[in-house]
């Protein structure tokens, strides 16, 4: 007797569900090639994948999540007057750095565009490995970041799992990394891999050699799985379900008029099968629009209407793809850009996708972005690019140092003036900020909008314009 029915084994269901015991390195590893290899081409050939992915990125990273600078001033024993002004200085070095081609190890995308690699990346194979190799190219920076595909992260020539390197990592005690082992080629490129490299988690000085950007769901996991997993089969099996309506669609739309003669041919001008074509050759038929074909006496067509249209395909794809978007993370209304719903529903599913994409975003943030801007940081402190007292001095004062907000996309505005009123009513009420308010309104930065307001307000007052009154629109509310 078993207290869970889905664990009774004399229900007709649970008879041929067959599980078994295992951790994340038996379940997920066999299966991570393959699954690499089929997210990849779903990604290239299923509209459905390509416009849950790019909704994603587009919500999440869009062109590339931007720098707030936001050193704790508290722990610096620094004004805020100051803080400010060093994040200015810090942000502009940092477009320097990263809105150049020289902070890519392949010399191809500035940082924005890395980004965007690595998210994508990320979301279809699974993970992404990335270095921080320092490259002199003659510029103000040496830091570079280089991207690995996940693919080449593997254990050397290929060897089986073992507790000890498995998927490429080598784990220590702990299950901490101690090294990763990479192809020096792409198993799977122009020259097969042959030789592999081991490289070390942390150098002697401690500084991190290797980042794995990955999101994990199990406790000693270490490799990432892609986020189309659960979704592959029926996926597959709903791109060739539309192939073979469209298919369907295209038979019933060819008109062909069969012609029932003596010698079985058709006269000219009416033609028929083109002496030389490859049907007359193989003696096959290939219909066309508005065809005509001969019978010989005692020969007769049989047809099946293959009912197209299909009145219920709608109805069964959308019931499929809402399935699909809940496993994404990806409403159906944003999945397909089809927006009926009444204004509630709507905002109700926007809302819903956004906490997802918030939360991909932070773990992107930390998990990419931050590492990148603390090493790049160090590096403009030890050039005397940027001065942070007391930076290598104290692991505290070099975490108030690198304090960081990333912004990224905001969310739409289904009615823009309701959202924004309801912004300056939790600005009045105390339960938000303006710089939170401007971050998800539309992405902005509230410190130089002001400074653009204020700018303004004086070219208006120059002008002789009249200014905006806005104790009239508050009231008015």
């Amino acid at each position: 007797m078993s207290a869970y029915d889905a664990t009774n084994p004399k229900r007709r269901v649970n008879r041929t569900w067959t599980v078994r015991l295992g951790n994340s390195d038996t379940d997920d590893l066999p299966s991570l090639s393959k699954l690499r290899q089929m997210s990849r081409d779903a990604s290239r050939n299923q509209p459905v994948v390509v416009s849950a992915l790019e909704t994603k990125l587009d919500n999440t990273i869009g062109f590339g999540l931007s720098l707030q600078s936001m050193p704790n001033h508290e722990i610096l024993g620094i004004s805020a007057e100051e803080a400010s002004a060093w994040s200015r200085r810090t942000e502009f070095e940092w477009s320097l750095w990263s809105q150049s081609v020289d902070c890519d190890a392949e010399r191809t995308k500035i940082f924005d565009e890395i980004q965007q690699v690595a998210f994508l990346s990320a979301m279809v194979s699974g993970d992404v490995p990335f270095m921080l190799p320092y490259l002199d190219r003659g510029g103000p920076y040496s830091m570079a970041v280089r991207l690995l595909e996940s693919d080449r992260l593997c254990n050397p020539h290929f060897a089986a799992d073992t507790p000890t390197i498995a998927g490429g990592v080598e784990v220590g005690r702990y299950g901490e990394p101690v090294a990763y082992h990479f192809a020096a080629t792409h198993p799977g490129g122009i020259r097969p891999a042959t030789k592999w490299v081991r490289i070390p988690a942390y150098g002697a000085n401690g500084r991190r050699n290797v980042w794995l950007l990955a999101r994990r769901t199990r406790p000693e996991q270490r490799r990432g799985v892609p986020i189309l997993a659960p979704v592959l089969e029926s996926l597959k099996i709903l791109d060739e379900y539309t192939t073979a309506e469209l298919e369907a669609a295209l038979v019933s739309g060819l008109f062909t008029v069969f012609v029932k003669t003596d010698a079985g041919e058709l006269p000219d001008p009416l033609g028929g099968t083109e002496e030389g074509s490859d049907a007359a050759q193989e003696g096959a038929l290939a219909l066309k629009p508005g065809m005509m074909v001969g019978l010989a006496p005692g020969e007769e067509i049989q047809t099946a209407d293959p009912g197209r249209p299909n009145a219920n395909y709608d109805k069964f794809v959308s019931a499929i793809l809402r399935q699909v978007g809940a496993a994404l993370g990806v409403p159906y209304e944003m999945l397909m850009k089809h927006f009926s719903s009444s204004y509630s529903a709507s905002r109700a599913a926007l809302l819903e996708a956004w906490k997802g994409f918030k939360s991909r975003r932070r773990w992107f943030a930390a998990g990419f972005c931050q590492p990148i801007y603390e090493e790049w940081l160090a590096e403009a402190v030890l050039t005397g690019r940027i001065e942070a007292p007391g930076f290598f001095d104290d692991p505290l004062i070099r975490k108030a140092w690198c304090g960081a907000q990333w912004n990224g996309p905001a969310p739409g505005q289904l009615d823009p003036l309701k959202e924004t009123n309801a912004a300056v009513r939790r600005v009045e009420e105390g339960f938000s900020t303006r710089q939170r308010e401007a971050a998800e309104l539309n992405g902005s930065d509230f410190e130089t909008n002001a400074a653009a307001a204020k700018r303004e307000n004086q070219l208006i007052e120059e002008a002789g314009l009249k200014m905006i009154d806005n104790s009239k629109a508050r009231s008015a509310r």
